[in-house]
């Protein structure tokens, strides 16, 4: 995964010859049946864009991104991943099956040929570089930083929770409602942005208890009564001036 040092006989030394996490997006097909080693070699490269290899430290280049799948069926010799590494992906999400219509034009993509074959590059790196810098000045209004960390302390003192969204899990929850609100167009964020990214940014970081569990309690219908018990923020005066609320009613877009 990370890669290895060969020894070269002609110069009497060793090489290092870069692994696949060297790539800036990575792909891991059902991650949960590679080896814990396998699973462990990630950890270092999510948390900090850096892989350790003979002593040496490699920067990876950016943008990096690590995408895995899993399926959620066939368990089967299969190693679950460890609560930290979970809690290095920023969200998980469920695809189930295509539409009727989504997968007929699947069909008619496929007939010719796969068309992986043909992909070529949508933009250059420094553009998705860029847009991460630009995500970053969304504003988020100090009521909305609230109300994101009382979400996530919600998920560490409930009573069906043995295991609660770590200071990662805040920071994740801020930036993808950042992120929400820069795709809809908005330089501001508003507490749907938060809402509507809870779920997959908390949903894979929860650990519940095992009588929850029996109790067939989801993490799903668990963090949906976590943000009902949580008070929605709102602008203390109408009058006041624009911040992302104000800024929302007054030009809205």
């Amino acid at each position: 995964m990370t890669g290895v040092s060969i020894f070269n006989q002609k110069t009497a030394e060793f090489e290092f010859r870069a692994g696949p996490v060297f790539a800036q997006t990575l792909l891991v097909d059902e991650i949960n049946r590679a080896t814990p080693r396998t699973q462990s070699a990630l950890l270092e490269a999510m948390a900090e864009g850096r892989v350790s290899v003979d002593g040496q430290t490699y920067t990876l280049k950016p943008p990096f991104m690590v995408i895995a799948t899993q399926n959620p069926i066939d368990h089967e010799g299969t190693f679950p991943l460890p609560e930290a590494q979970l809690d290095r992906f920023l969200i998980r999400l469920s695809l189930g099956y295509p539409t009727l219509e989504e997968e007929g034009k699947m069909l008619m993509r496929l007939q010719h040929g796969h068309p992986i074959d043909g992909l070529n590059p949508v933009v250059p790196a420094a553009d998705v570089l860029a847009c991460q810098e630009a995500v970053r000045g969304v504003h988020v209004d100090d009521k909305l930083r609230r109300y994101v960390l009382e979400i996530v302390q919600g998920t560490r003192t409930h009573d069906d929770v043995a295991l609660g969204g770590s200071p990662r899990a805040s920071i994740a929850l801020f930036r993808t409602a950042q992120a929400f609100a820069a795709i809809n167009g908005r330089d501001f964020v508003l507490p749907d942005d938060v809402k509507r990214m809870v779920q997959p940014v908390l949903g894979h970081r929860l650990i519940l208890r095992p009588e929850s569990r029996l109790r067939k309690v989801t993490t799903a219908a668990l963090l949906h009564e976590i943000v009902g018990d949580v008070r929605v923020p709102v602008p203390a005066d109408k009058n006041a001036p624009a911040d992302g609320f104000e800024r929302e009613r007054r030009q809205p877009r």
